[in-house]
């Protein structure tokens, strides 16, 4: 029923009877009720307020860089994030990358110095927080087990933010990024380690060009920084550098990738379950007793099209093909031969089922879209610096260990190491590499295999130092093996070219392969799908199967990486075949002929600058040919072993044998390699010492520091079977170094290097006698360490190493961690050492303090020298007489203190 209005039936006929009509007073009645509501609104809604960030929106100096991620704003020095709320509690990756720099030297375009952060955007209130998830546990345990759980795997805060705004929308909220984009964690800062990168004198940071894209957005950030170098107790500042870093933000996916668990049978790059230390991630559950330990391998999400299709065993396409992109900045004639370094790799995804894996495009030149610091794009990119190296970091969840991005850094002295490694090790065979600078066909086939390799390490694997030990050195002189295979078994080991193949061997293959059979082999057990795996350990033992298959053959094993401590002379890098003493000695009879034609094939070198360089490498792989056989001296080959799968084992020590001919070998070389001088090669070098003295020094310090540890632990582990004591090492060792002494023959320099060298380590035993013995175990020495061994910068590069694990809080930890537990704790404490999910992908050092017996037998041999001495001294040839009478006033000194 409609409710009657009285004041309107009052009002009418009020009007009525003043002798207005109806009509008209209705019509007047609403115009004046519609005014007073029209009053009414205006006075009691009042226009609506702008928030603090529409606000901002109105400043005509605002800068602004829009994205589908976030949208970036910069006023003036402050930069504010307008974050969406959808992303609130989703995890995103923070890193700094060097764009620009104004010395190379100390600084290197492309280069992360810090691991990406792992970041989860939280909301309380009105602030924003920033916490690192923790990634050390699996959350797989029992529901009544998650509380627990909780408590003791906390996420780490990392930075609080108060909010600024909402957006006009409020969907959205909009905070200062300025400290944030700042941080330490972002910048090429490092406070300690033998190079400190510190903040300039200003301390002046500013930032510079914004991006926003689909999923990341960046900001260049520059600054000055001091460089200075730490030399024992002392820090000398090297000078200033200006450096441009583009630090981003990218978000993880939300649907995540199933991950792979690593298998340590096989190199690939693994996630760990600690932002800092390599500590393998834990999962509580009851499938087992006890907390299961595994770590991740890195690899990119590859999944076929048509799952279907795939099982029927048709070659499929990836729903996200791997898509290179070649900076337009390379020299022009590079271009061909790394697009087809990139498609090397198609092959073995098509043994796989999958097709059209790997993509390779220039840079689009009329593309508005594209942008090489957007992290969509994996970007080959050029470095014109006289580094001569080249690397691949990449961006991973650190959940699924999927890789997000990569990048190739190549540095343009690339091609410089190029040119030496093919003059040296092939010279004696190829007469185009007789010159100073490459011909094309042979740069473009360096070149591709240079940037093959990287892009296997963007691929996730890691370097196999062992492939090439599984080949016979004499198949490396035939053509129709090295055709086949070329130099080893993976392109991700460090063999280069043919250094063993002689001056005849027609047809014989000089380069690596362009995939080896390891390659492939790696790549079908990291990247075929297992689509009907119910969880990730199901699809870890449908993985295993593919590794069970090959694990009795040589040519797929893998060799634990080996840094500092090593122990298998079979993984060592730049080495060829399965015997060093023969690949060495066919090496040796390539350098002395290469060394008698330097002059004649280096014609227009006037200056001699590119002979004194080429002669300096020469050099260098003389000392690698030594090094690998000194390796074999106490030498353990270490197997990754699944029980009832290989006939390998894990540990086995070199015979006896073996480890006698390599020390004969060595000391052979040395007393006879002054032919390394090479005077009519190097009489217009300028001043120096004799190469042959320098080489004589550093064996015998590796000779008598490194390798009697090695020898005694081998002879521990070997356990009496066919096994090499140290007792029996020192007496070789006498017997090799004093041999010219006992035969009453001139001493030449070398033997007397090595002389004094041996007096110099055993008369300490002397001085120590009576002290506990392990008190004076002798310090680790680097052999190789003029060999070019993976530095520092490489290992963090390829992930092998934490990039901050020497620098800053990190780096006093563990040096406290080592003062206290000894060293090498870090790398094999947390770990399996055998096979497993688990195993520590480094190799540790193991201590010899509890057997070690070394000074025992130095005291022998101390006595066993004295008395030689005292014998001939007398007799000697009189050039000699000084030298054996200081090394006898020395020693009478010390055996009759």
């Amino acid at each position: 029923m409609r409710r009657i209005n009285f004041n309107i039936i009052i009002f009418l006929c009020f009007t009525v009877l003043m002798g207005v009509s109806v009509q008209d007073a209705h019509a007047q009645f609403w115009k004046k009720k519609k005014k007073k509501q029209e009053t009414q609104e205006t006075t009691s809604t009042p226009e609506k307020k702008k928030n603090k960030f529409e606000k901002l929106l109105e400043k005509s100096t605002l800068q602004q860089a829009k994205g589908g991620f976030v949208n970036l704003y910069r006023d003036g020095d402050k930069i504010y994030v307008e974050y969406p709320l959808e992303y609130i509690g989703r995890e995103i990756l923070m890193a700094g990358t060097i764009s620009s720099v104004s010395d190379p030297q100390y600084l290197n375009v492309g280069f992360k110095y810090n691991d990406p952060l792992h970041l989860r955007v939280d909301l309380q209130d009105s602030t924003i927080i920033l916490r690192q998830p923790n990634m050390l546990i699996m959350r797989n345990a029992p529901e009544e087990a998650e509380e627990a759980i909780r408590k003791n795997y906390t996420d780490k805060e990392f930075l609080r933010i108060p909010m600024y705004s909402y957006n006009a929308d409020s969907t959205g909220i909009v905070f200062d990024v300025t400290d944030l984009f700042k941080a330490k964690e972002f910048t090429p800062i490092t406070s300690s380690g033998p190079i400190m990168i510190t903040s300039g004198k200003s301390g002046k940071q500013y930032f510079g060009t914004m991006k926003s894209f689909d999923d990341n957005a960046s900001i260049l950030l520059y600054q000055d920084v001091d460089v200075s170098i730490n030399l024992f107790m002392f820090s000398f500042k090297l000078g200033s550098v200006s450096t441009a870093s583009t630090v981003s933000m990218l978000l993880l996916p939300k649907e995540k990738m199933k991950a792979r668990i690593q298998d340590s049978r096989i190199g690939v790059f693994p996630t760990f379950g600690h932002e800092l230390l390599t500590l393998p991630k834990l999962e509580i559950s009851q499938t087992e007793d006890g907390i299961r330990s595994f770590i991740l391998a890195n690899r990119w999400r590859l999944e076929p099209k048509d799952v279907e299709a795939w099982k029927r065993g048709e070659l499929v396409e990836p729903v996200k093909p791997i898509v290179w992109y070649v900076d337009n900045t390379f020299p022009e004639e590079w271009k061909p031969a790394i697009h087809r370094a990139v498609l090397r790799w198609n092959p073995a995804f098509e043994k796989i089922g999958l097709k059209n894996v790997m993509q390779v495009r220039d840079f689009p030149l009329n593309d508005s879209t594209f942008d090489p610091d957007n992290l969509k794009y994996s970007c080959i990119r050029y470095s014109p610096s006289p580094v001569a190296n080249a690397m691949g970091p990449s961006w991973v969840d650190p959940t699924t260990g999927e890789i997000l991005n990569a990048s190739v850094i190549v540095y343009n002295d690339i091609v410089k190491l190029n040119n030496f490694w093919r003059f040296i090790q092939t010279a004696q065979i190829d007469p185009r590499v007789r010159c100073k600078k490459m011909p094309k066909e042979v740069m473009d086939e360096s070149i591709e295999y240079v940037i093959a390799h990287e892009i296997g390490h963007t691929l996730g694997l890691m370097h196999n130092m062992a492939a090439s030990n599984a080949f016979p050195v004499d198949s490396l002189r035939s053509a129709t093996f090295t055709q086949k295979y070329g130099t080893t078994p993976s392109i991700m080991d460090y063999a280069r070219y043919n250094y063993v193949a002689q001056p005849g061997d027609e047809g014989v293959k000089l380069t690596p392969p362009s995939l080896g059979v390891y390659d492939e082999y790696a790549i079908c057990w990291l990247y075929t799908p297992v689509p009907d795996a119910k969880d990730m350990w199901e699809e870890s033992q449908i993985a295993e199967r593919i590794i069970d298959e090959h694990a009795n053959d040589l040519y797929y094993r893998y060799g634990r990486q080996q840094l500092e401590y090593r122990y298998d002379p079979s993984a060592l890098e730049e080495d060829l075949g399965d015997d060093p003493i023969k690949a060495g000695s066919y090496g040796v009879k390539n350098l002395k002929y290469i060394l008698a034609h330097v002059n004649e094939w280096i014609q227009d070198d006037e200056d001699a600058s590119h002979r004194t360089l080429l002669y300096s490498e020469i050099v260098g792989q003389y000392f690698r040919y030594l090094s690998n056989v000194i390796h074999q001296i106490g030498g353990i080959r270490l197997s990754q072993v699944k029980e009832n799968t290989s006939d390998m084992l894990p540990v086995e020590p070199l015979a006896r044998d073996v480890q006698k001919a390599s020390l004969n070998w060595v000391l052979r070389e040395v007393r006879n390699c002054t032919w390394i001088n090479a005077p009519e090669l190097t009489k217009n070098f300028g001043l120096a010492t004799s190469s042959s003295s320098k080489i004589a020094t550093e064996v015998a310090q590796a000779l008598l520091t490194t390798i009697p540890a090695h020898v005694t632990l081998a002879n521990h582990v070997a356990n009496g079977k066919n096994a090499y004591s140290a007792r029996e090492y020192f007496n070789d060792l006498y017997a090799g170094v004093f041999a010219p002494t006992i035969q009453g023959k001139k001493l030449t320099l070398e033997d007397k290097i090595l002389q004094n060298a041996i007096i110099t380590v055993v008369a300490k035993a002397v001085e120590n006698a009576g002290k506990p013995v392990s008190s004076f175990v002798g310090d680790q020495y680097m052999l190789n360490k003029t060999d070019m061994l993976p530095s520092l910068y490489e290992m963090q590069t390829y992930g092998l190493l934490p990039r901050n694990l020497f620098f800053g809080e990190l780096g006093a930890k563990l040096k406290m961690l080592e003062a206290k537990h000894g060293k090498g704790c870090i790398a094999g404490a947390y770990f399996a050492d055998g096979f497993g999910k688990d195993a520590n992908p480094f190799q540790g050092e193991v201590s010899i303090k509890n057997i070690n017996e070394i000074p025992f037998y130095q005291y022998e041999i101390c006595k066993k020298i004295y008395a030689l001495l005292k014998s001939k001294a007398a007799t000697a040839h009189q050039d000699d007489r000084a030298h054996y009478e200081y090394l006898l006033l020395g020693l009478k000194q010390r055996l009759e203190k």
